[in-house]
Parts: structure tokens; sequence; C-alpha cells
């Protein structure tokens, strides 16, 4: 995915052709857990780094990359819903996973499989801005900080969605596994990471790992 670049651009400065090398499977996951559908894919990707292209692409300062990405695809498969108005439950649930599975037996496997598909029909019953709000955090690993700045939302209001998102999501996977759902969907409190942020009290609890976090690890995945 060749495009031109400019001469003058700062040092820092990452034009489409270099965000595209270093990002394209951030992009391509991060659509797939909006729910976009797995066929779609590489349409909405060329489409994302166009639009990263037009803007001149990214200068450090302002977000991370990734969550600059994340703002641009938010808009593009929003727009892209809006002109074929596509339901979310057509959502690819055999493609939400972009790294290599463990190894295991067929029945391991199967095991897996149906987990990802349950996660992915929770995600599919959260609205899209805070369906963008918990990929990014619970799935991603990044920070309410560098959410709110890629998004170009405040923090409180990525506090906000997290926390709801959370409630929604756990309770939308307890109806979908038959499980009781909990009284409360308040995560445990637990020791700060580094980097990610804190939400206040009466916010989304304490932030933890993408990869540990116990709202997703709690349904299976």
């Amino acid at each position: 995915m060749k495009m031109g670049s400019s001469n003058t651009a700062p040092a820092d400065h990452l034009d489409a052709d270099r965000l595209y090398r270093d990002h394209a499977e951030f992009v391509a996951r991060f659509l797939l857990r909006l729910g976009a559908n797995g066929q779609d894919v590489p349409d909405l990707l060329q489409e994302v780094f166009l639009v990263a292209h037009r803007r001149g692409g990214f200068t450090p300062g302002r977000a991370k990359p990734t969550t600059w990405l994340a703002e641009i695809s938010f808009r593009v498969l929003s727009d892209r819903r809006k002109k074929i108005r596509r339901k979310l439950e057509d959502a690819d649930t055999e493609s939400v996973s972009m790294a290599p599975s463990r190894r295991g037996t067929p029945g391991d496997d199967a095991e897996r499989r149906q987990a990802l598909a349950r996660v992915q029909q929770a995600l599919d019953m959260l609205t899209p801005e805070k369906r963008a709000v918990f990929v990014l955090f619970e799935l991603e690993g990044e920070s309410c900080e560098a959410i709110a700045k890629g998004l170009e939302i405040p923090v409180g209001t990525v506090y906000s969605r997290l926390h709801s998102a959370r409630k929604d999501f756990t309770k939308a996977h307890a109806r979908l596994t038959g499980e009781p759902v909990p009284a409360s969907t308040k995560p445990n409190k637990k020791k700060k990471r580094a980097g990610r942020g804190t939400p206040p009290p009466g916010g989304a609890g304490s932030p933890t790992s993408g990869n540990d976090d116990d709202v997703v690890m709690g349904a299976g995945v």
C-alpha cells in the first residue's frame, strides 16, 4: 500500500505507508471486534489508511498511533453501516482473534471458538460508542487517557462508557451462557498497572491488563 509522503514532514511524523506497516493488524482486529464482517475488512482497512493519508499522516503529541487510527476506524465503519444499514449480528466471529491460537485438542479448539462466539455476541449488544471504548481498554490494553485523546472525547466520558460497557457486557454474557446475572458487575480492585490510568471513585473501577482482565477472562477467552 504505497502512498506519497511530504518531504517537509517532521522526523517523528508517521506517513500512511509506515502506519500501515506498523498497525494494519491492529486496525483489522479492531474493526472485527467492532462487528465488521470479515469479508469487508480488506476494503475497510484500505479506507482507514486512505483517510490517514488524507489527514497527512500521524504526528506524535495528540494521541498514540493506535488510538488515532481507532478513531478513524470507528468513523469509517459507522459511515459504512449508515450506507448499507448492516446489523451488528452479521459480525464474523470466526475471525475475531488475529493472533495464532494456543495449541490444544480439537475439543479445546471447539470450546475456544464457542467462547469467542459468545464474547462477540455480547459485544454486539453494546452501543458502538461503548463498544469502541471497551475493546480498546479491555482487549487492546490502551489507557483511558490514550483512548480519550484518540477518540477526541473527555477522559470522564471514557470512564463512564467503560463502566457502563462492563456492566452491559457482563450481563449479556451471563445471559448467553445461562449463568445467573451478577448482582453487581463492579470489577475487583487490583493494583494499578503503569500507564493504564485509574478511573475516579464511582467510575469504571481499577483498570487491568487487556489480556488478563476479569471481565474478558471470565468469559472464557
